[in-house]
């Protein structure tokens, strides 16, 4: 069985994971935990990592099951087949989202470009190039994950 990709309606991620592990479908929708402001109070709210996008592991043949789900659009493709993600990708994620603190990262000289291997925390040994820096933030885009990562500067 392979990962996929799932695209979902917006602000549906959880509930579309939720009705596919109802029948039977392994599915992940990464969380991670936010404090929402509202005008008269704070809230501590988990949200999905991956805004519109939820993984499932199911057999190609099967594919066509998660259409039955009100909310599930469509597969995510890459090169005109449906995108893949691998186990240690899906380990990955949910290796850093049950980090308990956040890894501090010290930072320098880098610059627009540079290519880095991180060294520490849930991305460990994972390439990076960096993609913007700012006054108190770097963007770094990670190759083999596909994804944008925001270091905070120190």
């Amino acid at each position: 069985m392979s990962w996929y990709v799932v695209y979902t309606k917006p602000k549906w991620e959880k509930k579309v994971a939720d009705r596919l592990i109802g029948i039977g479908v392994t599915a992940y929708c990464p969380l991670i935990t936010k404090v929402s402001q509202w005008s008269d109070r704070k809230k501590i709210i988990q949200v999905p990592l991956f805004n519109s996008y939820i993984f499932v592991k199911i057999e190609e043949k099967d594919r066509n099951v998660i259409f039955g789900i009100t909310g599930a659009v469509r597969y995510l493709f890459w090169l005109g087949k449906p995108a893949i993600v691998k186990e240690k990708e899906i380990k990955t994620i949910q290796d850093w989202l049950s980090e308990p603190n956040a890894v501090e990262i010290v930072v320098e000289k880098w610059q627009k470009g540079d290519k880095i291997l991180l060294e520490s925390g849930p991305f460990v040994s994972q390439s990076a190039i960096v993609q913007e820096i700012k006054q108190n933030h770097y963007i770094l885009v990670l190759e083999s994950l596909g994804c944008i990562l925001k270091v905070e500067k120190k």
